[in-house]
């Protein structure tokens, strides 16, 4: 029970299948959820999405207030024996506790935040916001760190928005021409979205060492700290984007995904991931910018990816994985033996030089490819490849350029150009992090995570975000990144990382 879900098993849950015991608990909570089609149901779409106040509404308002969603509501009713029967207590490690919740957070926000706050049968969960104040620990024992249980929520919640505006187009693409001018709005909104899970994801495996600099304020760690702001940040312009996309498609408020997108931008600051939320991790990482701009070593990243990029191995962050959740030939802080753990090349120690050390190695790859491009005659090789690291050589020129105002910007963390520093570097490691996992899923599997495509477009929207200049021409990666959105919608998998198959 123990180990990953096994043989044919796996592949058909998920592309990255996690432990067996995670992926019965989501299935067991999915079916307990029920038909997300159905009205009656409320815990369906429909009904959680209605308008407040209306009659759809009602079943979904007491599922909701019985989840202990609001202002000083209590943990008890329909969704704590939810959670607890379909065995969500059992799974300790926060990214798989995250991954066991997502068929919950897709359909709600708020339910969702809630519920991955959730610390296990019989105990409460905080009232209110939860925003993860620095140096603070997970409320109510939740294996999830406090910075990232909003964060984690959005993303889901977003990824069922994305679905409901591609289901549309898609379906009608086809006979309605004038439709298709958004499939590349959502290729990259596709794209946006996977950057901010991978990233997500990667705090959630990572140990919670405090970022350099935790004095200043960042305290959570570096990589959630970067989280809560970036995702929130970057999901709203997906979120604008979804909006022209259902409008344009006849979906709006009174609609299920219209309804679903307008009440989850109106649970963004009950999730602290609205603009507010954002600007609090905005701020921390202001604080701390003098000491995040350090000198590096030159050197590339070199060697396996460390164990928290790799979203197919069993996670372990320590003190915080259940006994029964180890993988084989992992340490207990998920590291492999002889690998990157507490003192090695930074890892454990040092977030900072691990991210920058894969935008180098990004950019060292981009040599190589184009070597491999030319030796072909310029009609093979990778180009993908190529055009990746170019964009990521280009990325680190930019991080360098950086150091050395960041290196005065924490007198004055609430100045503007503070902040806009901070906006900066939260980019480039959310960058960072996109090349991690990449890599880290490129494991000759063939695996839609582990290909250029999406990372290209990912790279490409940062790039845009940060007012980079893209390095000359390359392939155009939106009608891949498209394909693959589309295929999975119309198979019944959601758009996550793992690419998990649904159960309705």
């Amino acid at each position: 029970m123990a180990g990953p879900v096994p043989g044919a098993l796996a592949h058909r849950y998920a592309a990255l299948p996690p432990p067996l015991r995670v992926a019965l608990a989501a299935l067991r909570l999915e079916v307990l959820l029920g038909d997300p089609r159905d009205a009656a149901n409320p815990y369906s779409l429909p009904a959680l999405a209605a308008p407040a106040g209306s009659a759809a509404s009602a079943g979904a308002v007491g599922a909701v207030g019985a989840a202990g969603v609001g202002e000083g509501a209590g943990w008890s009713g329909r969704a704590g024996a939810l959670l607890t029967a379909a065995g969500l207590g059992q799974v300790r490690a926060a990214d798989q506790r995250v991954r066991a919740l997502r068929p919950l957070l897709r359909r709600d926000l708020a339910l969702g935040r809630a519920a991955v706050a959730w610390g296990g049968p019989g105990v409460p969960p905080p009232a209110g916001r939860v925003r993860g104040r620095a140096g603070e620990s997970s409320p109510v024992s939740s294996p999830v760190p406090a910075a990232l249980l909003g964060p984690a929520a959005l993303v889901a919640a977003a990824g069922g928005v994305l679905r409901q505006a591609a289901l549309a187009v898609a379906g009608r693409g086809s006979g309605e021409p004038a439709l298709r001018q958004w499939q590349p709005v959502l290729a990259a909104a596709f794209a946006d979205l996977l950057a901010c899970e991978s990233l997500t994801c990667v705090a959630l495996r990572r140990p919670a060492a405090p970022a350099p600099g935790s004095g200043s304020g960042v305290g959570a760690g570096l990589l959630g700290a970067v989280a809560g702001y970036v995702v929130p940040t970057v999901l709203a312009d997906v979120l604008a984007q979804l909006g022209l996309v259902l409008a344009e498609c006849g979906h709006g408020p009174a609609g299920t995904g219209g309804g679903m997108l307008a009440k989850l931008t109106g649970d963004l600051p009950l999730a602290g991931v609205d603009a507010a939320g954002a600007a609090y991790w905005q701020a921390r990482l202001a604080g701390a910018l003098p000491a995040l701009a350090g000198e590096e070593p030159r050197t590339a990243h070199r060697g396996p990816v460390p164990a928290f990029f790799r979203l197919a191995d069993p996670p372990a962050p320590a003190g915080v994985a259940a006994a029964g959740e180890q993988g084989d030939g992992h340490t207990p802080d998920g590291h492999e033996p002889g690998g990157y753990g507490v003192g090695g090349d930074g890892v454990g120690g040092d977030d900072r030089v691990v991210l920058s050390g894969l935008l180098r190695a990004g950019a060292a790859r981009a040599a190589r490819a184009a070597r491999a491009d030319g030796a072909d005659g310029g009609d093979g090789g990778d180009t993908g490849g190529a055009a990746l690291g170019a964009l990521a050589r280009r990325l680190v020129t930019e991080q360098r350029a950086l150091r050395r105002p960041c290196r005065t910007a924490g007198a004055d963390p609430g100045a503007v150009a503070a902040r806009a520093l901070a906006d900066r570097q939260a980019l480039l490691w959310l960058a960072a992090a996109v090349l991690g996992v990449r890599e880290a899923a490129d494991d000759g599997r063939g695996l839609f995570l582990g290909g250029t495509h999406w990372a290209l477009l990912a790279l490409t929207g940062i790039a845009g975000r940060l007012g980079v200049p893209l390095p000359g021409p390359a392939p155009d990666p939106r009608a891949p990144v498209w394909a693959e959105l589309a295929g999975r919608v119309r198979r019944g998998v959601d758009c996550d990382v793992y690419a998990t198959r649904l159960l309705w």
